[in-house]
């Protein structure tokens, strides 16, 4: 199946099945499919905490049981089947190489590079940070790369590291969205290694006026840059997604520290604690608020509480019982955790229809697009790989057939 068709049959599920993954449980309480499917609400209020957890680390194994409840689900999970993309040996680097790259991280930067052809022209690493994946296509190819970071430290790191080594690696301190930017693009091979939001879809919009020979692109953070609606790349997209939904492409936290885990669930508890205290004040209602500082989480649930009634304008009353509404909060993370199962079902989905958008963005300005796989979800679930090469103009290509 080619990639458009696949766009089409993905676009087609993901519309049938909206009500079940466009309402925000954390939103809603109880979804309103839950009324409409009483034994599916049932069957995942019934699970028990551990499972929720297996569910929430294994999304195949989660996909399987809701599969049980939800049969139509086995069409999605074979639209989303992508193969892992064929792979090339690298030169092994020495042992200074690695030094100030975390784990994970090098790890992804070596996967991504085995899994892209040998670069034949210059390179130009987008969003390059300290440029480790420019030092090494420098070392695995042998050919020039350009670095483009925002961070003058980042810059001066990534020229100290490159000259450490002895590598062929220009950095250019800049803005890749400034219009002064592209020109460091015409005739490079583009590699963009989980370049967030408009920063990777900013390539694929000037495809066809930057002059690039090809593009190595691992999207992530689809929200980002988007001002709360996602705007298409292809002709033929016509999901409307908002900030929630482009969200819900990448709430998976398989790769997160334990600690970063427990922060979240207790900012996860305290929100939907100070939206019950909230409701209990001026009525049900679903008033999403702006993200909260990380600052806040540091103390009390009171204070926290306090903090973000006075700046959401919610009148509280002298005396609270903080306990209670904390307590509250914990037991709705709970609820909104099982029901949540079902939207997750989508996550993958939703982010193979944004990947395929991209694909076919650059396709339909003059690339030859494939996806796949380049690295296991354990290591990244944001997995994906766009490789595009330009097409030849249809007069050099009649000629060599001549």
């Amino acid at each position: 199946m080619n990639l458009r068709a696949r766009f089409h049959d993905l676009q087609s599920l993901l519309t049938a099945h909206a009500a079940l993954w466009r309402p925000s449980p954390f939103h809603l309480g109880r979804p309103p499919w839950c009324a409409e499917r009483p034994a599916l609400a049932a069957a995942l209020e019934a699970l028990d905490d551990a499972t929720v957890e297996h569910f929430g680390d294994d999304a195949e194994a989660c996909s399987a049981w809701l599969a049980t409840q939800l049969p139509e689900l086995a069409d999605l999970a074979a639209a989303c089947r992508v193969a892992d993309l064929p792979t090339r040996e690298l030169p092994a680097c020495d042992a200074r190489f690695d030094d100030g790259i975390p784990g994970r991280k090098r790890m992804q930067i070596e996967a991504f590079a085995r899994h892209i052809p040998a670069a034949t022209t210059a390179v130009l690493e987008w969003c390059a940070g300290k440029g480790h994946l420019g030092r090494r296509m420098a070392l695995a190819d042998r050919v020039p790369v350009s670095s483009l970071e925002i961070d003058p430290a980042l810059c001066a790191d990534a020229v100290r590291l490159a000259s450490r080594q002895g590598v062929d690696q220009h950095v250019v301190c800049a803005d890749v969205l400034d219009e002064s930017a592209r020109s460091h693009v015409r005739g490079r091979a583009v590699l963009a290694l989980h370049a967030c939001g408009e920063l990777h879809r900013s390539l694929v919009r000037r495809a066809d006026r930057d002059g690039a020979q090809a593009y190595r692109i691992a999207p992530c953070c689809y929200h980002l840059g988007t001002d709360g609606v996602y705007r298409p790349l292809s002709r033929d997209a016509r999901l409307e997604l908002d900030a929630s939904a482009l969200r819900l492409a990448v709430t998976e936290t398989v790769t997160a520290p334990r600690h970063d885990r427990l922060r979240l669930a207790r900012d996860q508890a305290w929100k939907l604690g100070f939206i019950a205290l909230r409701n209990a004040l001026e009525g049900e209602a679903q008033r999403p608020f702006r993200p909260v500082p990380a600052s806040w989480l540091t103390e009390s649930f009171e204070t926290f509480c306090r903090r973000l009634a006075a700046r959401e304008q919610v009148v509280l009353p002298a005396d609270v019982a903080w306990p209670h509404w904390e307590t509250l909060g914990w037991q709705r993370r709970a609820a909104v955790r099982r029901f949540e199962l079902v939207r997750h079902a989508f996550r993958r989905p939703l982010e193979l229809w944004l990947v395929l958008d991209i694909a076919l963005g650059l396709e339909e300005r003059g690339f030859a697009v494939e996806i796949g796989r380049f690295c296991a979800r354990a290591l990244t679930p944001r997995n994906l790989l766009v490789l595009a090469e330009r097409r030849a103009p249809a007069s050099a290509a009649g000629t060599r057939a001549a």
